[in-house]
C-alpha cells in the first residue's frame, strides 16, 4: 500500500502538464532474472504503461542500462514511448559507431577474466561491457572478479556498479543527464522517476524538488520516496492513471 506522502505527491504530480513519467526497467517493471532475456514485464504493467502514455500531455520513458534495441525486444511493447538505453548513451536509438571499437577492445581484455570464473558471464552492450556474477556460486570469487574487472578499466571508462554486476562504459553518460535532456526537450513541468539500482541514483539526484523520485527496494538513496519491492509498482501506476483521469 502506498503511504500518504507518496499518494499526495502523485496526486499533485498529476495536475501538471507536460509531464514526464520515467522508469528503470529491470528490478522495477520487470523482475531481475539470471537470464536477462527472460526479464519480461510483470503482469499488468504493459497495460498500465499504455494507459499512461495515452493521456494528453504525458510522456512515458523507459530508462535502462540495456541497449535500446534489447530494451524494446525484451519489453515487447510498442507505442509512443521514449527509449533511453545504455545509461543515457543511447537516446531513442543506437549509439554512434565511433565508440564500438573501444567497446570491443574492452570486451577483449575482460573476457579472459570472466572465463576463469565458473558461472560468470560477460555481456557486451552497445556502449559498455558488463561482468555479471549473479550465477557465480562462490561469493568470494564473485567479489574478486568484480574487483579485477574494475582494475582492468582505464580512465576513459566509466564504472557503473549494480546488483551482482559491474558495467564499464565507454562514455560518461548517465541516467540523470539523460532525464534532464528529455525533460528539457519536452518542456516538462514535472518528472516522476522510478529506479532500484545504484545507477538510478544519478537520476534521483538530478531531478528537482518539484519532481517525484521513488526508490524500489532497500538501500541508501537520494530518492524522496520508497516502495518495498516491485510488487508495489502496479499500485503506484494505477494511482497515477486514476489521478490523471480526474
Amino acid at each position: 500500500m502506498l503511504d500518504a506522502a507518496l499518494t499526495a505527491a502523485l496526486d499533485q504530480l498529476a495536475t501538471r502538464r507536460p509531464l514526464l513519467l520515467a522508469s528503470d526497467y529491470d528490478g522495477v517493471l520487470a523482475r531481475l532474472r539470471d537470464d536477462p532475456a527472460a526479464a519480461v514485464l510483470e503482469p499488468g504493467i504493459a497495460d498500465l504503461l499504455d494507459r499512461l502514455a495515452g493521456v494528453d500531455g504525458v510522456t512515458v520513458a523507459l530508462v535502462s542500462g540495456r541497449g535500446v534495441e534489447d530494451l524494446q525486444l525484451t519489453s515487447a511493447i510498442t507505442g509512443p514511448y521514449r527509449w533511453i538505453g545504455s545509461h543515457g548513451a543511447e537516446f531513442d536509438g543506437p549509439l554512434a559507431g565511433e565508440l564500438r571499437a573501444a567497446r570491443d577492445e574492452l570486451a577483449g581484455s575482460l573476457a579472459p577474466l570472466v572465463d576463469a570464473v565458473p558461472g560468470a558471464r560477460l555481456e557486451v552492450k552497445p556502449a559498455a561491457v558488463a561482468v555479471h556474477v549473479r550465477t557465480v556460486a562462490d561469493p568470494a570469487a564473485a567479489r574478486a572478479l568484480l574487483e579485477r574487472a574494475a582494475a582492468a578499466g582505464g580512465p576513459h571508462h566509466t564504472a557503473k556498479p549494480g546488483k551482482d554486476v559491474l558495467e564499464l562504459a565507454v562514455t560518461d553518460a548517465d541516467k540523470g543527464t539523460a532525464l534532464l535532456r528529455l525533460r528539457d526537450e519536452l518542456g516538462a513541468r514535472a518528472v516522476l522517476y522510478l529506479g532500484d539500482d545504484v545507477t538510478d541514483e544519478d537520476g534521483f539526484r538530478a531531478l528537482g524538488v518539484d519532481d517525484v523520485t521513488v526508490k524500489i527496494g532497500d538501500g541508501d538513496t537520494a530518492a524522496t520516496h520508497r516502495l518495498p519491492d516491485l510488487g508495489a509498482v502496479p499500485e503506484l501506476l494505477e494511482r497515477l492513471v486514476t489521478a490523471l483521469s480526474r
